[in-house]
């Protein structure tokens, strides 16, 4: 009997060895780099292309405001991508010239790129932790729809955990500077009227979407550590254009390397390994009445506690008037309480 267990297990690891091979032949083709002229640099190009246009219409008085204003909208949408891929070195075969995408959207974003690259890979190393996961902390700590300035706490973040390495925190300095000079120039020279409506105002737009698009839908109810289930998928070919493939998230936490208009077929080519694992591929909004009214909260007040019994927003019951009250606080945090599975 004991020979025939250990006879069976020894044909089930093979199998799993043999399945494990496959797969890894099934998304090769997937993890190469992408061209030297690809989607990323047509990307990279078009967003500024798209701002000088802007900038130019709103000189050129022919325009109206709306229009404006949408064009620097996409344009920053679309670099949104490019630092994202460039941190993962997916934006271009070259490493200088992927380099200089990312630090060439950083700027057009206003963000900092080894900011952005040392943060976000803190987030894939340590998906749905409280503590470690840079981008918990942006999803459940407050509304959705003010989820664009919580991208703030990654500078905080960047600067308290030391994350920067060899020329990065020289780099910091310079486009920060850059940024600042920009202000400045913008005040002195009276074109601040163009920073906030072609700038600023889209720069916060496309926070929101990226904040809900890029770290609150995949990653929600951010219970899970697994990293078969720690992000989902919800396929759609409208969502697949409109938020260049974020909509597969979990395809690019599995394989970070893989370029964003490759997650869309590494999806479908790997989808029967993504069912057998149990992963979610729906949005998981409207699923149940549980996940409605999840949803329903995050939008209103989203603010979540990490611990039922020693929550840091439990004190706030003493400032509650009435008994009554300090109750239903204290209900409310045990029942939005985001306690990550650690397995």
């Amino acid at each position: 009997m004991k020979t025939t267990i250990t006879s069976i297990q020894t044909q089930d690891r093979s199998s799993y060895s043999q399945s494990s091979v496959f797969w890894q032949k099934r998304i090769k083709e997937y993890l190469d780099p992408p061209g030297f002229l690809n989607p990323t640099v047509g990307l990279f190009i078009g967003g500024y292309v798209i701002a000088f246009i802007a900038i130019w219409q709103w000189y050129k008085g022919i325009w109206p405001l709306p229009i404006l204003v949408g064009l620097a909208f996409l344009s920053l949408h679309m670099e949104g991508t490019v630092i994202h891929d460039a941190c993962h070195k997916a934006a271009h075969p070259n490493k200088w010239i992927n380099q200089v995408m990312g630090h060439g959207a950083a700027i057009l974003l206003g963000f900092s790129f080894p900011v952005f690259t040392r943060v976000h890979l803190q987030h894939h190393s340590h998906v749905n932790d409280p503590k470690n996961d840079p981008d918990h902390i942006v999803s459940t700590f407050g509304p959705v729809w003010l989820i664009a300035p919580r991208f703030f706490y990654h500078e905080y973040f960047f600067f308290q955990r030391k994350l920067w390495r060899k020329y990065e925190l020289m780099q910091w300095g310079f486009e920060r500077s850059f940024f600042i000079t920009i202000v400045i120039a913008g005040i002195h020279f009276n074109f601040m009227n163009v920073i906030y409506n072609l700038w600023f105002g889209p720069a916060l737009m496309v926070g929101v979407t990226l904040g809900i698009f890029f770290d609150y839908l995949p990653h929600r109810p951010f219970m899970a550590r697994n990293k078969w289930k720690n992000a989902r998928v919800y396929p759609s070919r409208v969502m697949n254009i409109l938020i260049m493939g974020q909509n597969y998230h979990l395809v690019h936490h599995l394989w970070p390397s893989i370029p964003w208009f490759e997650y869309k077929p590494a999806y479908e080519a790997t989808k029967p390994l993504l069912n057998e694992k149990g992963s979610p591929q729906r949005m998981g909004i409207f699923e149940s009445k549980k996940d409605s009214l999840n949803f329903l909260y995050d939008i209103l007040l989203g603010v979540r506690s990490h611990k039922k019994s020693r929550s840091k927003m439990r004190p706030l019951a003493n400032f509650i008037p009435t008994k009554k009250w300090r109750k239903k606080w204290i209900y409310l945090l045990h029942k939005t309480a985001v306690i990550p599975d650690k397995s």
